[in-house]
């Protein structure tokens, strides 16, 4: 049975642990694994066994980490900087932002960003202008994405960044980014990053934030 109401969980098998979207479920070989209890506590799924398939089946045959995505920005700094780790040389300076930009990123930087956002799938689709959906059928497919989504992404990584680096936490920029700010014309810096321009200019407010000007 398909429980296509839930959008993230964890999947315990054996020895491995896995994320899996349940999405995936419909595009690939079906395996049955036990949903054992977890730190979800929304989740309306657990001590059920459902018929799913895991994440690694899907992309690349290799295990991924065993991350909990949440339903908000995590608080972890191990986590944070294990997923933003991968991605700062990518980020480091405009040249290499336009170098991997062309060549485009693989669609998990996607998940790996709504992973350390907390965006919901609505708040990813009105930054990004694709849905998660795509995102998982890219997968599967095994497509990289154009250079117009990998530079947004990489720009959203580097702003994240240093978002985090700001404000302490990502629960507390995301909060920001959901607060009219002064220094952007009492704006919503989270409407402003549907355009590489915002994103700049969402960079340079927490710039100024930073050095102790007004939020």
């Amino acid at each position: 049975m398909f429980l296509n109401y839930v959008e993230k969980i964890l999947v315990i098998h054996g020895k491995n642990s896995y994320i899996c979207y349940v999405n995936y479920c419909k595009m690939a070989t079906e395996k049955k694994h036990t949903i054992k209890k977890t730190s979800l506590k929304s989740s309306p799924i657990r001590d059920k066994t459902v018929t799913i398939t895991t994440f690694s089946d899907i992309v690349d045959q290799q295990p991924v980490k065993a991350y909990v995505y949440p339903t908000e920005p995590t608080n972890s700094k191990n986590l944070l900087s294990d997923v933003l780790g991968h991605y700062q040389i990518m980020y480091s300076n405009p040249i290499t932002v336009f170098t991997n930009s062309k060549k485009g990123l693989s669609p998990k930087a996607a998940l790996d960003f709504l992973f350390i956002s907390g965006f919901t799938h609505i708040e990813f689709q009105e930054v990004f202008k694709t849905t998660v959906k795509t995102i998982q059928n890219y997968i599967v497919q095994d497509l990289k994405l154009d250079s117009m989504l990998s530079e947004k992404l990489l720009k959203s990584f580097a702003l994240f960044d240093k978002g985090v680096d700001v404000f302490g936490s990502g629960q507390e920029f995301y909060q920001w980014l959901h607060t009219s700010s002064y220094g952007l014309g009492n704006q919503i810096p989270f409407d402003l990053m549907d355009t590489i321009t915002g994103i700049n200019l969402v960079e340079e407010e927490l710039i100024r934030i930073e050095f102790g000007d007004l939020a």
